[in-house]
């Protein structure tokens, strides 16, 4: 049986060298995801227990799309992020509707104006929740980096973001009970739970950093958007 590590370097391996001559079916994304919190995800109960309500109600959701065709818009070799800020602890229940729910969304500013509001479009549909939240949307430069041999991502969103993650490893483990305790926040394929070295938001309301922390994940995302609808310019 293949472990998790080695499924997940070859489906991005596959990703990305498909990537450049494949075209996605209808309204389909797939590529690779980074995410980080402000609280521990790779983790056991007790240090869990000692941050809900606390800690972790900031994260950074980042996606780099190998293919995708969303409403007819290509989006294949571009980088879409979301800063997202609430009021309670982003844990099992991942993001809940919530007035205090605001998310700032960064796309890519090599995209069209077609490609990004199929972007936004995608987070409309793949995630109702956060779209629900989103209080800003903004273009800049994004930088996107995966090493599927060491598991290791890097994203760059100037001033909005920045995340550089690795594979989370056993000499992580502090209690000896650690797992991906709380789910990541979107909807993956395959994922290993990561260490954030670096990891800085700037939310619409907030800004934080974290360095060497137990609180990204590293996946590989493959969404059906049913019923996308953007419109072109003429």
């Amino acid at each position: 049986m293949l472990s998790m590590n080695t499924m997940l370097r070859s489906l991005a391996m596959g990703c990305l060298w498909i990537g450049a001559g494949a075209v996605a079916r209808a309204d389909e994304a797939r590529g690779v995801y980074l995410e980080a919190r402000t609280c521990q995800v790779y983790t056991g109960p007790c240090f869990a227990a000692g941050e809900v309500g606390l800690a972790g109600k900031e994260a950074v959701m980042a996606w780099h799309f190998d293919q995708a065709d969303i409403g007819g818009v290509s989006l294949a070799g571009l980088n879409l992020v979301a800063v997202v800020q609430t009021d309670h602890t982003l844990g099992f229940d991942r993001i809940v509707k919530s007035e205090a729910l605001k998310v700032r969304v960064v796309v890519d500013a090599r995209a069209t104006k077609e490609q990004q509001a199929a972007m936004v479009e995608f987070l409309r549909r793949s995630h109702p929740v956060l779209a629900e939240g989103i209080d800003e949307v903004v273009t800049t430069s994004i930088s996107f980096r995966f090493d599927a041999d060491s598991l290791r991502g890097e994203m760059d969103a100037g001033k909005y973001a920045r995340l550089t993650t690795r594979k989370a490893n056993p000499d992580d483990c502090i209690c000896s009970n650690e797992s991906a305790y709380y789910p990541p926040l979107f909807q993956l394929e395959h994922f290993v739970p990561g260490v954030a070295l670096e990891f800085t938001g700037r939310g619409t309301t907030r800004r934080w950093s974290a360095y060497d922390a137990r609180s990204a994940y590293i996946g590989m995302f493959e969404t059906t958007v049913e019923g996308a609808r953007v419109a072109t310019g003429s």
